[in-house]
Parts: C-alpha cells; structure tokens; sequence
C-alpha cells in the first residue's frame, strides 16, 4: 500500500498498560511524528513520567531519526540515552523512561490494514508555528503569520514578532524568512546559538522541514508545517 505515491515504511507499537492493548502507528516515507501526553501529538502517550511533547520520529535522508524535544525523563533507544538526532533501525527499542515502543520496518505493506493509524508526509507548503517542548514558555504554540520573523529576548522595549522569555536568547537572535513557500531560518549573530536538529546554522540562513527540532538559547522548539 502506498499513500499519495509514499510507501509505507515503518510502524511503532506499544502494549497501552491500562487497557492492554496493542497500539501501532504506521510511518510512510517522508512522515514525522511527534511523541507526547498531549492529545494534539501525532503518538499520544498518557502517562506521568511522559513529556507533554516527549520526542519526535521524523525523515530525514531516507532514514527514520529520533529526537528528544526537551523532555524532563528522557529518550533511551537500546538503552542508551539520545542526546542528539539519532538513526532508527529496525528492532529498536524506544524507552521514553517508563513506556517502550518498539520500531520495526513493514515488510509487508498488507500490515497497514484499514484499522491502523497510519502517519503520513505533510505534502504542504506555507504557513507553519514553533511548538515550544522546553524553556519558560515550554506548551506555547507560536504561529508564524508574517512572512519576515525575528525571534529575540523578551524584554520591556523588544518588538520582535517572537519574544522568548529565555535568558540565553539573544537580542536579537534569529529571523525566519518565508520564501516561495519555504520557510529559512538564520542566525543574527547570538551569543548562544541557533541549532536545528542539533547541528548550527548561521546567517547565510537554513531550509526547515516539518519536524525539525530549533534550539533557540537554551529554549528548544517543534517546527511544523500547518
């Protein structure tokens, strides 16, 4: 089975303790999937020791990585702790402290039968927000309405389109740039750095795709596509 022309390429199950039930997700090329206790992720995981917005699976070079978004308990695959992008394989074993999920690749697409819930690539383009998973503002959804946006500092005289409550932000600190439908992110010259998916970028600016994980300061944010 393919959705819009994208197999289906992975799934992600977990044995829901209060009801006992099986859950799987079902991952086609080019989706993300956001983890959390909040109803509004793509794989919602009721249960204390989860992260409001825990972690995300997202595509990236026609490999499944994952991302800690902040949370407060951590992400473990195999056992060991993910601090930075890391790449999936089939078997893995995600902890996120108490739950376990186990990611597997579909071999056989007939597995995604009607029933399943099924994550899909978001096919479009334009307007999109900053979900902040970890900072003072952590559970704020920041639209991105304009199409020139400078995030900075929150101060008494700061009129920047996005305004962190955050210390370590600079003043100010980066500008999103909304070009044909893509969304570039480059850094003003902070102090301490604008990171996606933890790698730095820098003034001559970045492509964001949904998913992508920005580290403003020490204020770590979801980007994604509306």
């Amino acid at each position: 089975m393919t959705v819009d022309g994208a197999p289906v390429l992975a799934k992600v199950s977990w044995n829901d303790p209060q009801s006992g039930e099986n859950i799987e997700f079902f991952l086609a090329e080019g989706a993300t999937a956001s983890i959390g206790r909040l109803e509004s992720n793509d794989i919602c995981i009721k249960e204390q020791h989860v992260s409001r917005q825990h972690a995300v699976i997202n595509y990236r070079e026609g490999l499944f990585m994952i991302n800690d978004l902040g949370s407060a308990n951590g992400v473990w695959v195999n056992d060991v702790r993910v601090t930075e992008p890391y790449p999936l394989t089939s078997g893995d074993e995600i902890r996120l402290y108490v739950p376990t999920l186990q990611f597997a690749a579909v071999l056989d697409e007939r597995e995604a039968t009607t029933g399943a819930t099924l994550i899909t690539a978001v096919t479009g383009t334009g307007r999109g927000k900053l979900l902040i998973t970890n900072g003072p503002q952590e559970g704020t959804a920041i639209p991105l309405l304009a199409n020139v946006i400078t995030v900075g500092r929150a101060t008494s005289k700061a009129d920047w389109e996005v305004c962190l409550q955050d210390p370590s932000v600079s003043r100010p600190h980066a500008r999103l740039e909304l070009r044909d439908g893509v969304w570039l992110l480059s850094d003003l010259g902070s102090a301490n750095g604008t990171l996606v998916n933890g790698t730095p970028t820098n003034e001559k600016g970045r492509m964001l795709r949904d998913g992508d994980v920005i580290t403003f300061g020490a204020t770590v944010t979801l980007f994604r596509i509306n």
